[in-house]
């Protein structure tokens, strides 16, 4: 017998089935003083040297009841994340954090800049108050072009499609290990960058040193 969507609904009932999927993400937005930045990058997406221009994003994974968000800091110079942040509210807290991760862990670099989208996280006194006190410069993407930060997009798309499970995670501990499995482990040494020339970004990063 053909199953159409009256007779699957009816034997769903019939043996306790509940149909279980991952529900549409919509972001809260709250009111807030929203002030932007001039695009200095200008999609210049490649850069002669390790911290010389980062780029941020935020993305939402669905762990188990709920939706958690990921902010990642990205060095473009051999694409190598460098800070990332995992939390349940996508607000300045999580990005200033993957910021600080980011610039503690590189050796506070100095004449850095600093490339993002115009979501309310980025625009926020708290995170502009965190740019300024390392001192980095803010370059923000023209609004609603995804095309201005493409290697975030990139990265994302990468993450969800090699790695991420398509139901989400279990819960927010969960989903830290495999984010940090897959950035520490199989992004930064083992997937090859058609961008590195094959190299990974730890490797290209490690031949920038060996010839300076």
């Amino acid at each position: 017998m053909p199953m159409s969507r009256y007779i699957a609904r009816k034997r769903m009932i019939e043996l306790n089935i509940v149909s279980c999927q991952v529900r549409k993400h919509r972001y809260k937005y709250k009111g807030q003083e929203h002030i932007t930045a001039p695009n200095i990058l200008k999609r210049e997406f490649t850069v002669s040297q390790p911290n010389q221009v980062w780029c941020g994003d935020v993305t939402y994974i669905w762990t188990g009841k709920r939706w958690s968000y990921l902010a990642v800091v990205l060095d473009l110079f051999a694409r190598k994340v460098v800070g990332w942040s995992i939390s349940n509210s996508p607000d300045s807290a999580l990005t200033a954090q993957a910021l600080r991760l980011a610039f503690e862990s590189r050796g506070r670099p100095e004449h850095l800049i600093f490339h993002s989208d115009q979501g309310s996280h980025y625009t926020s006194l708290k995170f502009r108050q965190t740019l300024w006190r390392f001192q980095i410069e803010q370059s923000m993407s023209r609004r609603g072009n995804c095309w201005d930060n493409a290697p975030m997009e990139r990265f994302f798309r990468s993450f969800k499609t090699e790695w991420m499970p398509d139901i989400g995670y279990e819960n927010i501990n969960d989903a830290r290990n495999a984010i940090r499995n897959y950035i520490s482990g199989y992004y930064s040494t083992i997937r090859p960058h058609s961008f590195n020339g094959g190299l990974t970004p730890t490797e290209t990063e490690a031949r920038y040193k060996l010839a300076s």
